[in-house]
């Protein structure tokens, strides 16, 4: 059985919840776009789970941020990525990307349920960080300049941490 996992923003406005066979926190993403809008020690992380199963409460307070990216050549383009955060106080709520419709990325920051601590972390888009931030990378954990290979379901499914 997933985990439910039950979220709000910092004022109350919006709450969320959802169910995640991967719960983990373990991926702190270093990229400009998340640090900027879901920032804390200059990552973000957020989770995996089923976009079937999103319930929010407070719909009308909810913002849709989607980022402008530049390709190899510096040709801008807007992401298909859809970060919702609430309108009254900023908090970063989730991603959707309609790329993957059966999926939904909750950010740990908005989430309110206790969830499990992961046995190591991944260090992702470092190549991307802010220069004032120094990541602690323990001896378990794994670094990328960009993004791994590995999925957050292949994750969990690899340390034997997927919920069924």
């Amino acid at each position: 059985m997933p985990m439910r996992l039950d979220g709000s923003c910092k004022c109350g406005a919006v709450r969320f919840s959802v169910d995640s066979h991967a719960p983990y926190p373990y991926q702190l993403c270093y990229c400009s776009i998340c640090r900027k809008t879901a920032g804390g020690g200059g990552f973000a992380i957020n989770l995996h789970a089923d976009a079937r199963t999103l319930k929010t409460e407070g719909e009308a307070a909810i913002g849709v941020f989607r980022a402008e990216l530049a390709d190899d050549d510096g040709q801008l383009h807007r992401s298909t990525g859809e970060r919702n955060f609430c309108t009254r106080c900023g908090s970063a709520l989730w991603l959707f990307d309609p790329t993957w419709p059966e999926l939904v990325h909750p950010f740990a920051s908005a989430v309110d349920s206790d969830l499990p601590v992961p046995p190591a972390r991944t260090h992702l888009m470092l190549g991307s960080k802010a220069s004032w931030v120094e990541p602690v990378i323990g001896p378990e954990d794994l670094a990328f300049d960009e993004y791994p290979e590995q999925s957050i379901e292949d994750w969990h499914r690899s340390h034997g941490l997927w919920i069924d």
